[in-house]
């Protein structure tokens, strides 16, 4: 499963180089290519951990 987050980026990453910026650019591929690679990049750091984590409770037990 971890592996698909790099696929989603990799292959949003080329297929948003492949539509090309330019006049005859074809804009529903740029769009669906920058969608992969955001949802790609999001599943990546969604499971990376705060570094502030401990800080962020005490302060809310603290209030």
């Amino acid at each position: 499963m971890k592996y698909l987050n790099y696929i989603l980026i990799l292959v949003g990453a080329f297929i948003a180089m492949y539509a090309k910026a330019g006049a005859d650019q074809n804009q529903a591929l740029l769009v669906i290519g920058i969608v992969m690679l955001m949802l790609g990049v999001y599943r990546v750091s969604r499971t990376i951990p705060s570094k502030n984590s401990e800080h962020n409770i005490e302060d809310s037990e603290n209030e």
